[in-house]
């Protein structure tokens, strides 16, 4: 048998007889009793004991140690039902059935769908089962949490692992800004999620100090650095959240403190969805110089304060505004933004010189390429796996209740409802017929028969497992990280079943966890208002702001649902007035109104039509393709988000960039603050000459 077989049948077995006793019982008669311990010297059952303390320990079962009593000179040690068992949480209708849609949703590119689906197995004991979602149509997602090809899969399931267990860990790591490989040691604290990417958060060795990774860029396999059980002790100040919500202008150690002048016309967006980054305060000259520049608000300008580390990421934040953001100051900041215009001038003006072709190095593209993508509803083929413990208590509960009840199970339905095969079903049977509470009792048998059922007798003492066990910490991370991706987008119940399981669970898994970023735009209010009218059929009416036309736009809507892509989360909605469905960026969306007036959903509407298309990849069907030179400076970058067209021999490269509208590619180019320029469709590189031309005004000031 394997020694990790032995181990969970060992474990399992230790908590069934803690639990049955219901007493304190001394190690020797641990020793002596429970299946696994017996035949063991003093110091093999000594140093198993212990190990397996520590293991149920970590996955937050926790067995109560006493001192000798008078009775006895050992130690006495017992379990708690409410340190295994898990509280009942009473979570109303509305707000389970948002959980288990939540599965139906990510199951398929969610990097932690197994464990979730365990999860919610437990937290939904007694009701009805999390595979029988109701109607997913109100959201459809574009852009999940996927642990991407096999590779980056499996580097995620040993980080994950490693983050569990505080063991340190090695790899090669590609800097991006140094461009270059090098060999890390780090103790992992936590993983971060941010923008579809995994990074890891934690101790460097070679710098002393806190340091993000980027999981994409982790080269070759992630080893550990010792045979230990442990390597380290997260410090207990640590708060990965404020690693997490920073704007990407902020990762790094400041060095200044900006001040920007925001137009009427855009502070609302500022205000709303970059607050959090910085503060706001009146202009001391609030009325714009141009009259159109407030036009449609009614709003005056503003000045944003945000400090910052990265001096050019902060340019391309602020020139995707074009001339409604101004700097005002540090002198420094100023001048970094001037010349970036004059850059991006220089290089749109007139003929742009080119690099000649690089010529093609053997085995090119191995390793730089973009993560791979899942194909939806197809499971990685390694993602992060719940611990067999997890599986193996879910699966006793399972048989247990079908026991009590007279019934055989179906091994295709069992399969399906917990996600593995027949072969590894047979396996956790055979484990759990061998847990034994001592003296030769069993917690069940279970038997598969040959026409594919399971019939379960069940012992007396299996009311020990008949009840849901706590979920483990990485059930509890896959819920809580659910719940924090697709939030108020989903349903506003979301967040108030997060708030009873976090009380449940005694703490909030993203404490020692996984945490999801802020996505930049804190759009919750206005998700929930849509939610809501997606939920009641409410006509909307909107007051939208096309950035690429720069203008405000009223529509009246029927909302569908709510879908997510490469730039954020959207309404799908039939435009009563155009009379074809339109997608709607909720960050844009100034003001938004839920009529009295109903709807009944028109059956031609599919509003997931979009999602393994132009919402994953942003190439619309209308799409033309620019290229766009970007310098070397960036090139290392440009070649990690798109499609390269070629490399050349100074270190630059030339992309190909999807667009339906110019207005939209004049403002990406903005956005990279004069590294890239577009060299093809010529209109193209005109309109980006245009908008730089209103642009030195303004930056010059």
């Amino acid at each position: 048998m394997a020694k990790d077989t032995e181990k969970l049948i060992r474990q399992l077995s230790l908590i069934s007889y803690l639990m049955a006793e219901r007493r304190p019982v001394t190690a020797l008669e641990i020793s002596r009793d429970v299946e696994g311990y017996s035949g063991m010297n003093e110091d093999a059952f000594a140093r198993r004991f212990y190990a397996d303390r520590s293991e149920l320990d970590a996955l937050g079962i926790h067995l109560t140690v006493n001192g000798p009593s008078d009775a006895a000179e050992q130690e006495n040690y017992s379990l708690r039902p409410e340190a295994f068992h898990l509280p009942a949480i009473a979570f109303t209708d509305t707000e389970l059935a948002a959980l288990q849609t939540s599965l139906t949703l990510l199951d398929g590119e969610f990097a932690y769908a197994e464990p979730l689906r365990l999860a919610l197995q437990q937290i939904s004991w007694g009701r009805p089962s999390p595979l029988e979602a109701p109607d997913q149509r109100s959201v459809a997602l574009g852009i999940t949490a996927s642990a991407g090809d096999h590779d980056h899969s499996q580097r995620l399931t040993k980080v994950e692992t490693a983050v569990f267990r505080a063991k340190t860990i090695t790899f090669d790591y590609y800097t991006m800004a140094r461009d270059e490989t090098g060999p890390r040691k780090v103790d992992p604290y936590c993983l971060l999620f941010r923008g579809g990417q995994f990074y890891l958060l934690g101790h460097s060795h070679e710098r002393g100090a806190l340091r993000v990774f980027r999981l994409s860029r982790i080269r070759g396999k992630v080893a550990y650095a010792s045979k230990a059980e442990h390597d380290f002790r997260r410090p207990a100040d640590l708060d990965p959240r404020s690693y997490a919500n920073r704007a990407e202008w902020q990762f790094g150690a400041p060095v200044g403190t900006a001040r920007i002048r925001v137009s009427g016309r855009i502070a609302w967006q500022v205000q709303r969805h970059f607050e959090a980054f910085g503060s706001i305060t009146p202009a001391e000259d609030p009325a714009d110089t141009n009259a159109a520049d407030a036009a449609g608000t009614g709003e005056e300008a503003i000045v944003f304060e945000t400090p910052y580390a990265d001096a050019r990421l902060l340019a391309a934040w602020l020139l995707r505004f074009g001339e409604h953001a101004r700097v005002l100051g540090p002198p420094e900041l100023e001048r970094e933004v001037a010349q970036r215009v004059e850059l991006l001038h220089a290089r749109h003006a007139g003929e742009l010189a080119v690099a000649d072709e690089a010529p093609v190095a053997e085995g090119a593209g191995e390793e730089g390429e973009p993560t791979a993508r899942v194909r939806r509803g197809t499971p990685a083929d390694s993602v992060i796996r719940p611990e067999r413990f997890a599986r193996l208590v879910t699966l006793a509960s399972i048989l247990i209740e079908a026991g009590r009840r007279g019934e055989a199970l179906e091994a295709t339905d069992v399969c399906k409802r917990l996600q593995f095969c027949e072969s590894e079903l047979r396996e956790d049977i055979a484990v759990l017929n061998v847990v034994s509470f001592g003296g030769g009792t069993y917690v069940l048998y279970a038997e598969l028969t040959d026409d594919g059922r399971i019939e379960v007798d069940p012992e007396p003492y299996a009311d020990n497992f008949a009840r849901p066990a706590r979920l483990l910490p990485v059930e509890a991370k896959a819920l809580v990280f659910a719940i924090d991706l697709l939030g108020v987008h989903l349903h506003p119940g979301l967040l108030s079943a997060r708030e009873r399981l976090v009380e449940a669970l005694g703490h909030d898994p993203t404490d020692h966890g996984l945490v999801v970023a802020a996505a930049g735009a804190d759009d919750s209010e206005m998700a929930a208002l849509v939610s809501r009218a997606i939920g009641e059929r409410r006509v909307l009416e909107l007051n939208y702001y096309k950035a690429n036309e720069d203008e405000f736009s009223p529509r009246t809507i029927e909302p569908y649902a709510l879908t997510n892509g490469r730039e954020g989360w959207y309404v799908a909605g039939f435009d009563l007035e155009r009379e074809a469905v339109r997608h709607f960026r909720l960050d844009r969306i100034r003001r938004a109104e839920a009529l009295e007036r109903t709807f009944e959903p028109r059956p031609e509407v599919d509003p997931a039509a979009g999602v393994d298309g132009w919402l994953r990849t942003g190439e619309v069907e209308a799409s033309r393709i620019a290229r766009v030179w970007v310098s070397p400076q960036r090139a290392r970058w440009a070649r990690e988000e798109r499609r390269v067209h070629r490399e050349l021999v100074d270190g630059a490269v030339v992309v190909e960039v999807a667009y339906a509208g110019t207005d939209w590619l004049v403002r990406e180019v903005l956005a990279e603050a004069g590294d890239a320029a577009v060299l093809e469709p010529a209109e193209a590189r005109e309109a980006v000459l245009g908008a730089v031309e209103r642009l030195r005004p303004v930056a010059s000031r």
